[in-house]
């Protein structure tokens, strides 16, 4: 079967996360929160989102909290799903005015609708590690010789890992063997069971195994040995949210207020540990409070915009494109991709 570039994308993205923030205030130099809803009635906007499970979901729940406590700027409704195909319909059909998606699929999603969504914000960082079973392993070039079980081929984990590899000096195809399986879970019981002592890796699945496991830890940081080769200035970007261009042209102040509700919800996701993890439970993000709050620290949570934005994203998006141009929708996105003010 042929795969068009939105089917890359949304494999990439599947794996990923399967996880992807009131204007007064920003006037006013003060950091707002998801609480005061200072808008009357008649001025708030509705917006509506979708979001992933998994990572690129987890800086929306305290603004989902403060929806249903009814203290937000504008009036906020939710649709959670783990399947990125439901989130390329709502977009591509209007459905959704805003949405949180792994951002390779971002880029997809801007070349399948000729330019009518565009990037508003990063969420998270890189979500992958190399989980061991006590084998040496303290760089990406320990990894020569031994077998790395891994699932995602022809997709970001894969684009990932070989160009992590190569830029350590490392052939993907001779100096390490990849097994790929089809699903993280899959290499987790691997991983869980003894039968696979190197593998890769995304939270939750990391902490799912490790906690079970005393011998398993993790090795490396993705996220971490990218920030280390690199000479771009890109970042592991790997989760974002989205805007539909005619909704932002049509409502700026409500995308502003979001943006602002949105940043102060990820800052609390990222200080308040266990409220945040059983919000997660809560509206289904990741389905264990304990699982949730022991992964946090490896989410990698942020909320970057504008210039930074741009810069961080052009290098990652072009190592993908390098790999695959369809895993980024065919072409690398042009500056209207890049939501500006």
């Amino acid at each position: 079967m042929r795969t068009n570039s939105v089917t890359v994308a949304l494999r990439g993205g599947a794996l990923l996360f399967a996880a992807l923030f009131t204007a007064a205030c920003v006037l006013a130099g003060c950091t707002p929160t998801p609480g005061a809803r200072s808008a009357s009635p008649a001025q708030r906007t509705s917006v509506r989102i979708a979001t992933l499970k998994g990572p690129t979901g987890v800086g929306m729940v305290h603004l989902m909290q403060a929806e249903d406590a009814g203290t937000t700027a504008n009036d906020y409704t939710f649709a959670i799903t783990d399947a990125p195909d439901d989130v390329v319909a709502k977009v591509a059909s209007g459905d959704v005015d805003i949405a949180a998606v792994p951002t390779n699929l971002a880029a997809a999603l801007y070349a399948k609708t000729s330019g009518a969504v565009q990037m508003l914000a990063v969420n998270t960082l890189g979500v992958m590690y190399i989980v061991t079973d006590g084998t040496p392993v303290t760089s990406m070039a320990d990894l020569k010789g031994l077998t790395i079980y891994a699932s995602g081929q022809g997709s970001n984990p894969e684009y990932v890992l070989r160009f992590l590899l190569q830029k350590n000096g490392l052939d993907p195809d001779t100096d390490v063997r990849i097994v790929w399986k089809s699903e993280h879970d899959e290499v987790a019981t691997l991983v869980a069971s003894g039968a696979a002592g190197v593998a890769l890796l995304p939270e939750p699945f990391v902490t799912a195994v490790t906690v079970k496991d005393p011998k398993l830890s993790v090795a490396l940081d993705l996220t971490k040995e990218w920030a280390r080769v690199v000479t771009d200035g890109s970042q592991l970007m790997m989760g974002g949210v989205i805007v539909r261009k005619d909704f932002a042209r049509e409502h700026p102040d409500a995308v502003t207020s979001f943006l602002a509700e949105y940043s102060a919800s990820i800052d609390e996701a990222k200080s308040d540990a266990g409220t945040t993890s059983a919000l997660c439970a809560q509206y289904g993000i990741i389905p264990s409070a304990a699982v949730a709050r022991q992964a946090l620290p490896r989410l990698n949570l942020t909320f970057l915009t504008g210039a930074e934005l741009k810069a961080g994203l052009e290098g990652y998006f072009r190592v993908l494109y390098d790999a695959n141009p369809k895993a980024v929708g065919g072409s690398l996105p042009d500056a209207g991709f890049y939501y500006t003010t």
